[in-house]
């Protein structure tokens, strides 16, 4: 029998003290009064994160839900199982994993189909979860806002509606019949499901509302010409602990993943005393949902519009440089990867100490590709030379140049992306596409390079 994570299996699991809170029946408690949870991966071998540290991470979202992790199950693939994620022997190993520490639950490290996770929790008679339902449980805890809830809401129903057929014992039987209600012989699975497709389209009516008054604010934003710093980063980073330090602000901030995530907005000076305004911004993870994505669209639209983005990173963390990769993909899904960036390596403090690596090896392994600045927002530490970086990237930013494209019709995104990053001056439309003349930040130009037209290039235009 393979070894638990993280302990073995002659080591019983450590007994750790936190206030009771159930997921599931109470009579599904270990001794601490938490369920008891089996994380389960696939080893994956295209996959940049070790599977030790994917699993590390999925064990601190079990617990942020007030889980507890008893052990672990791993299996080396290259790519899950079709119709169960895990083989018959592994899926055989894992049953007697259960029975042995009396687990209640089973956590995949992957999102599951709806027909794996039907299948799992056949054979296994436990209920099961994927990583994705525990990061969706972890935001629904962390929700503080009216908007944060819708948005936390429709990523539920959006994940749980192909899976309606396993959440509820009623759904086999017939719903009552009649006239002007539900037709005869409609199930009341079919019922759930109309019903959530109703929510769905009332959050969107109401997110849309959202999006719209963002928009006001920051069109009356853009019109006051003040320059927009974004602070991104892996979730836990540090970014609302460094806006608290850098505005005097009491943005809610704790040692925990998601710990905010409704943006925060605070005006701050810059060196030269010209004012910008620094924007908090939800955290990512490694396999972020998409439909989280989706929902908190109207949030990370912030991403988009900012200026200048502050990549803020845990320095100290041992998979800082997974991280680092993590966030810039999630930023190339947002289409923010043009954006002038500047990573703040956070935590200084912490490097050099016990086991984590003096800071210019962290540097060294990281492989960093974008400007850096060294910081701790703890202890204040290096925010001058974080001020005057983010000032010389605004006026980067500010550097225009014009510049005509012809950009096909299938390549709409980027008629889209044009009109958010240029001040466009004209638009025309023809048989080989959308032809636009405006100023674009130098930065961004090399996006549009190979739509510009010949006649363009061969007269200098910029």
């Amino acid at each position: 029998m393979p070894p638990l994570w993280p302990w073995t299996t002659s080591t019983p699991p450590p007994a750790r003290q936190r206030q009771d809170f159930i997921i599931g029946t109470p009579d599904n408690k270990t001794e601490t009064g938490r369920e008891a949870a089996l994380l389960v991966a696939v080893d994956q071998s295209d996959s940049s994160w070790e599977i030790e540290d994917s699993l590390e991470e999925l064990a601190r979202l079990v617990e942020s839900v007030d889980a507890e992790v008893v052990g672990s199950l791993t299996q080396r693939l290259d790519h899950p199982m079709a119709g169960t994620y895990l083989g018959k022997g592994k899926i055989q190993e894992l049953k007697e994993l259960i029975e042995l520490h009396e687990a209640t639950m089973v956590v995949v490290n992957d999102e599951l189909t709806p027909a794996q996770l039907r299948n799992l929790e056949s054979a296994l008679d436990v209920k099961v979860l994927d990583r994705t339902a525990i990061i969706l449980d972890v935001f629904a805890g962390r929700a503080q806002t009216h908007e944060g809830r819708l948005q936390v809401e429709l990523a539920q129903l959006e994940y749980r509606l192909p899976r309606l057929t396993r959440m509820w014992t009623h759904l086999s039987r017939q719903a009552v019949g009649g006239v002007g209600v539900r037709g005869p012989g409609e199930t009341q699975l079919e019922s759930d499901r109309r019903e959530a497709q109703k929510r769905i389209t009332f959050i969107k009516t109401q997110l849309s509302q959202v999006h719209r008054h963002r928009q006001i604010y920051r069109d009356r934003r853009s019109r006051q010409g003040i320059p927009v710093a974004a602070l991104v980063g892996y979730t836990n980073a540090g970014k609302s602990t460094l806006l608290n330090a850098l505005s005097g602000s009491e943005v809610y901030a704790q040692d925990q993943l998601f710990a905010t995530l409704d943006p925060t907005t605070r005006r701050i000076a810059l060196p030269d005393g010209s004012p910008v305004l620094v924007t908090d911004t939800v955290g990512f993870i490694n396999k972020l949902p998409t439909m989280v994505i989706a929902a908190f669209r109207a949030t990370l639209e912030e991403i988009n519009e900012a200026t200048v983005l502050v990549h803020v990173l845990d320095a100290s963390h041992p998979n800082v440089g997974e991280q680092y990769r993590t966030v810039n993909q999630v930023l190339a899904e947002l289409g923010a990867d043009d954006k002038q960036a500047i990573v703040a390596l956070n935590k200084i403090d912490r490097c050099g100490v016990g086991n984590v690596p003096p800071l210019e090896d962290i540097v060294r392994d990281i492989g960093l590709e974008s400007p850096y600045v060294s910081i701790s927002a703890l202890r204040h530490e290096g925010f001058d030379t974080l001020g005057l970086a983010i000032q010389q990237a605004i006026e980067l930013e500010r550097d225009l140049q014009e510049m005509t494209v012809l950009i096909p019709y299938e390549r709409g995104d980027l008629v889209d992306r044009f009109h958010s990053l240029a001040r466009v001056a004209s638009q025309s439309h023809d048989e080989h596409g959308t032809t636009l003349t405006g100023l674009v930040p130098v930065a961004a130009a090399p996006l549009f390079a190979e739509f510009r037209p010949a006649e363009s290039v061969k007269s200098g235009s910029r």
